[in-house]
């Protein structure tokens, strides 16, 4: 059985997100599927730009901790566009136990509480 990689993870964090994001009705500019570049949604609603910095992570790792030296980065970059700035912190979890690893096909379950404002 093969481990999901932290691209993987990312993938999924960036999927449960859009999905969301599609839900509450914001309008994609652009999407940066890669993982070190934020933010990876600019997205538009109610004509306001905001920009969405997304984080995966496995259990115990909680989903709310980001990267502050990244975020200084994207916050910089969004007050000089004018945009908010939210972070999207996605963890998984095996759905059986917790604290079994996560492999490839295996079920999971997703802690993602929404976005949390930056600026």
């Amino acid at each position: 059985m093969t481990m999901l990689s932290q691209q993987e993870i990312h993938q999924l964090a960036m999927q449960e997100v859009g999905t969301y994001l599609e839900k509450e009705g914001y309008e994609f500019l652009a999407v940066n599927s890669q993982m070190k570049r934020s933010p990876q949604f600019v997205c538009v609603k109610e004509k306001v730009l905001y920009f969405i910095v997304v984080e995966g992570c496995i259990y115990p790792k909680s989903p709310k901790i980001y990267n502050e030296e990244r975020m200084g980065k994207v916050k910089i970059h969004a007050q000089k566009n004018k945009a908010k700035l939210y972070f999207a912190g996605v963890g998984f979890a095996h759905a059986k136990d917790y604290n079994l690893p996560l492999y490839k096909n295996n079920p999971y379950v997703v802690n993602f509480n929404g976005l949390a404002q930056i600026i």
